[in-house]
């Protein structure tokens, strides 16, 4: 490993001493504090190694911060998740600017009242939280093939129960439908 690959902090791996931290560098060497203490270390003849996942992007022909964006942006679409300027889009234009308001029993207590906005954003938010859940579900290796099904029941019965707000959606198919993604065994 090349000393310019090097920076302060970073996790680093080395035949004989195992793992450690970099705590400073010079031209040729650097200080690294392993569990048995601190020690003095050239990199390239040493065979030290980096600890933590590293990535390299060749040929970026657009700035790293565009890159990052459409890596969020496809991770955000893939886990089918929307980002929170995206849900007001989806609400009906007759919706828009409403209240929900919510009137107690007993007329002594308060009338509360809800910006439908976000009374919205919120059902959209439980919707994808349980998207999300379903994902982890589907995908946890503990978990027998049965135990998957069961929980999978309890999440499409939610998805059942938040059906009662498509009409709050532009499109109401679209809305509380469950994706389902194959168990990974």
């Amino acid at each position: 490993m090349k000393i310019e690959a090097l920076h302060i902090g970073m996790k680093v791996r080395h035949p004989q001493y195992g793992i450690g931290v970099v705590k400073t560098i010079s031209e040729t060497t650097a200080d690294i504090q392993f569990d048995d203490g601190k020690r003095t270390v050239a990199p390239e003849p040493s065979g030290l190694e980096p600890a933590e996942p590293q990535a390299a992007v060749r040929g970026l022909d657009m700035p790293l911060s565009q890159f990052v964006q459409r890596t969020v942006d496809a991770t955000i679409q893939k886990l089918g998740l929307e980002k929170p300027d995206f849900v007001l889009e989806k609400l009906g234009a007759r919706w828009h600017g409403g209240k929900v308001v919510l009137h107690p029993a007993d007329p002594a207590l308060q009338t509360k009242e809800v910006p439908l906005e976000t009374f919205f954003h919120k059902v959209v938010m439980v919707r994808n939280n349980l998207r999300v859940l379903e994902q982890k579900v589907n995908a946890h290796e503990k978990l027998s093939d049965g135990e998957k099904v069961e929980m999978q029941q309890y999440i499409t019965r939610s998805y059942g129960s938040l059906t009662t707000f498509n009409i709050l959606f532009k499109k109401r198919k679209i809305s509380f439908e469950p994706i389902h993604v194959s168990a990974v065994v």
